[in-house]
């Protein structure tokens, strides 16, 4: 059964009064055709209406909805001859971040996503898709690896941000993830990250400073959650839509910032009600931002990426 968020209620009583009409049965023979489709007409507009004028805290919910596709479908669909590989070399395997070697498009790749997980026991097993230290040194070993092998890398982004505990900062969780920021922005390889949720703070940026950085259309990526600069500016996390809205976190604010390259198009009430379809528009996008950076060599790649950074940082007044 579909999860609805808060604000599409009314979408679920009526996409619910349209799955009772069709399970009818009506011993006079009653045609109830014409009511479903009536209904079903009704139910598209209001979608449609409704995924117009998403305000930023919406778009938010959308990007946390527990049926978007996650990192591993992307690359279960998108990756051929997928093999992961695990570890830092240092410490432990980190299972919110998973990354390995494949074939896109018939082309040897590197991959890399946090995975936040689809159930219970994933969500667990992922930590949520908040890595710990492990994670970004072991994403910072296989960008290394990528370089040596000459592989592009492309990556797949949602998380709310790194792991906060107490063990993660002792074995340096800021060290790691500047690190892994480090290995992207030297990496003599093409890097094309999709933020495919939520992009979280520096737990996000550690596999998003690539070449090209595209973002799906519902997705959010943001210094810090709302809900946190919230408790942070008004000592109360319910003024989360206000923070939202004042972060300037979705696509269309990011891209007019010139802080993300190019916005994916989600199918018609978010990635979740058509994953095939999502996945399909991602892998196109890569695709076409892709092949020209094929065409660059080593040093041509880090001087593009060295003037991209100091631009978007000059362009924000840091």
């Amino acid at each position: 059964m579909r999860q609805y968020l808060d604000f599409e209620k009314p979408l679920a009583e009526l996409e619910g009064k349209i799955e009772e009409l069709r399970h009818l049965s009506d011993p006079q023979g009653m045609n109830i055709a014409e009511e479903v489709a009536r209904l079903s007409e009704k139910a598209e507009r209001l979608l449609r209406t409704t995924y117009a004028k998403l305000t930023p805290w919406q778009k938010t919910q959308v990007a946390r909805h527990p049926e978007r596709p996650k990192a591993f479908a992307y690359i279960e669909s998108l990756i051929t001859d997928f093999t992961p590989l695990a570890g830092d070399r240092a410490f432990a395997d980190d299972a919110a971040i998973i990354g390995g070697l494949g074939r896109f498009g018939g082309r040897s790749v590197l991959v890399l996503g946090t995975e936040k997980g689809t159930d219970t026991e994933t969500r667990l097993e992922h930590n949520f898709g908040m890595a710990r230290p492990e994670g970004y040194r072991k994403a910072r070993r296989l960008i290394e690896l990528a370089g040596r092998f000459v592989l592009p890398v492309l990556t797949f982004v949602d998380t709310a941000g790194a792991f906060p505990g107490i063990e993660a900062e002792a074995r340096g969780q800021a060290e790691a993830i500047a690190r892994a920021i480090e290995a992207c922005l030297t990496a003599p390889v093409p890097i094309v990250a999709t933020i495919i949720g939520e992009g979280g703070s520096g737990g996000a940026i550690a596999l998003a400073a690539g070449d090209r950085v595209l973002m799906l259309e519902h997705a959010v990526y943001s210094v810090i959650s709302p809900e946190g600069c919230a408790s942070i500016l008004w000592r109360d996390a319910a003024s989360a839509p206000a923070a939202a809205e004042a972060m300037k976190l979705t696509a269309e604010d990011l891209r007019r910032l010139s802080l993300i390259d190019s916005i994916i198009v989600e199918p018609l009430g978010g990635a979740h009600r058509d994953p095939a379809a999502a996945i399909a528009a991602v892998g196109q996008a890569i695709e076409a931002e892709l092949m020209p950076l094929l065409a660059l060599d080593a040093a041509a790649l880090k001087a593009r990426r060295h003037e991209k950074m100091l631009k978007m940082t000059s362009d924000v007044g840091f």
